[in-house]
């Protein structure tokens, strides 16, 4: 006899479906585990005879062969561990063949019989789902995570002689101690209101149309003007998530080890990693297993740079591509995994080392060629893809006394007015695949349908004209424009749209 079930191969947040199959023979004992394991696969072996024995169903004394299908699909992790050793009982007759052919299991055995909780069980149980199972077993560490799949049983057992009971064995129940997860950490609290900034109106009404339209902010400006706090205020700016995004930002949680709870992440993520971080870690990497960087993790929120100039070279230009695509791509020699790459980028520079160059209340100190050499560790590619490119200045004595006397946009009120335009740009696109300004490509804004007039789009074809910009900082600025259009419940964006959005896209250098 042949026990058969199955398991799921993870590579990035894509699932492949993995037949595992066991065999016993009557050679010399000892247990083979075929199919492209990895090093932490292939010790199933022993993790799987040693809890077996311990949970009072031990395996025969006999040769087991186990396959895992396809053989040319890489399989990493010590989820397979629970698949490996139903299947084997199977083999042997312990547990009842036919059941657990029709389930998928997950789950890593500790050599005590239990189950421990695994990384990505939610993608993993999703891949599942649309690959027809209707029902999958689970560590009872992780039927809180796996239960958010909607339509599908999930089991969960603590121990493998509780999934061989579930299964048909003849076995009596034993109390073990269930193995958890660490507990949930409390949501973060929005760091600060909109209210709270002070004389930079201009910021925030750039802020505003980045939120409504999901475009990317490089906010250069001295020490103290406010960079930090006008980027950490921008995913409250940002609308609640939908089904679908709270489903992949709660996957990517899962694959990175993250808490996920029991119930979807439905607040925009910030990611703001620290300056030495490395291109794999903004992206994504590994040799054998691939892990999402800060990049995917921030995808449907915001990602934030600080002090971008800091950070080197190599690992900024990483981020060109997913910026331009949508998705992350990690390229390995038998393998390339795929990430969600749609995050809003926010970097934030000083203008020089010392921070002060242009401040009319400092002296800068720096020489020239500093300052050049400083700014340039930002590549032209990279700021070409930016769509909005803001000057921040201090706060002057005056703008601090006359806060108190009129009335500041509250956080709250800002993410009704952004809810708002999003919702008129999602009318307009609603026969498109495109939901935000943002990811509509220059040749839609340039087709005849929504061609703006000549003399709306006059300044514009001038900057173009003299090299003030690239096509491609065209089709950026067109983009702009409708999301300044959608905020001002405008049908097109005119003139003064496109002036303000080639504003914003020069405002650095002016």
């Amino acid at each position: 006899m042949i026990g058969r079930t199955y398991a799921v191969s993870l590579l990035g947040l894509e699932g492949a479906i993995v037949e595992i199959e066991a065999d016993l023979s009557n050679n010399l004992p000892g247990f083979v585990l075929i199919g492209l394991p990895d090093t932490a696969l292939g010790e199933a072996k022993d993790r799987v005879r040693a809890a077996a024995t311990n949970s009072g169903c031990g395996l025969p004394n006999r040769k087991i062969t186990v396959n895992l299908s396809p053989a040319a699909l890489p399989k990493h992790g010590s989820g397979f561990d629970l698949g490996i050793a139903v299947a084997a009982l199977a083999a042997s007759g312990t547990v009842s063949a036919e059941s657990i052919d029709r389930v998928l299991h997950i789950g890593e055995l500790g050599l005590d019989g239990r189950l421990r909780p695994v990384n990505g069980v939610l993608p993993a149980v999703l891949a599942a789902s649309r690959a027809g199972f209707s029902t999958v077993m689970v560590p009872t560490g992780n039927a809180d995570e796996a239960s958010l799949v909607p339509d599908i049983r999930v089991v969960a057992v603590p121990s493998l002689r509780d999934a061989a009971i579930w299964h048909g064995g003849e076995f009596s129940p034993e109390p073990v101690e269930i193995i958890t997860r660490p507990s949930v950490e409390a949501a973060p609290v929005e760091s600060g209101d909109l209210s709270d900034m002070i004389g930079s109106g201009d910021a925030i009404d750039a802020m505003l149309v980045a939120a409504a339209g999901g475009h990317h902010v490089f906010l250069l400006g001295p020490p103290g003007a406010g960079k930090t706090m006008l980027a950490a205020r921008l995913p409250g700016l940002l609308p609640d998530l939908d089904q679908q995004a709270a489903l992949e930002v709660s996957s990517i949680r899962s694959l990175a080890g993250l808490p996920v709870g029991s119930s979807l992440t439905t607040r925009p993520p910030l990611e703001s990693p620290h300056h030495t971080a490395t291109a794999a870690a903004l992206v994504g990497g590994g040799s054998s297993q691939i892990r999402p960087g800060a990049a995917a993790r921030a995808s449907d929120g915001v990602l934030f740079l600080d002090e971008a100039p800091e950070f080197a070279p190599a690992a900024l230009d990483a981020l060109r591509q997913p910026l331009e695509s949508g998705v992350i791509s990690i390229h390995r020699a038998n393998s390339v995994a795929h990430f969600p790459g749609r995050f809003q980028l926010v970097m934030a520079a000083n203008p020089c080392p010392c921070g002060q160059w242009g401040a009319p209340d400092s002296e800068c100190t720096c020489p020239p060629n500093s300052r050049r050499r400083y700014l340039a560790r930002l590549s032209g590619p990279l700021l070409d893809r930016i769509d909005i490119q803001f000057r921040v200045e201090r706060i002057t004595s005056a703008q601090l006394r006359l806060a108190g006397e009129r009335p500041s946009l509250s956080t709250a009120d800002a993410r009704a007015q952004v809810a708002a335009a999003r919702q008129r740009t999602q009318s307009r696109l609603t026969t498109t695949p495109w939901r935000l300004n943002s990811q509509v490509p220059g040749s839609y804004l340039r087709s005849r349908e929504l061609r703006l007039a000549p003399r709306d789009t006059a300044g514009l074809d001038r900057a173009l004209e003299r090299g003030g910009i690239t096509m491609r900082g065209y089709d950026r600025v067109l983009r702009v424009a409708w999301s300044l259009a959608d905020l001002a419940a405008d049908e097109r964006p005119d003139e003064t749209h496109v002036g303000q959005a080639l504003y914003l896209r020069k405002a650095m250098s002016q």
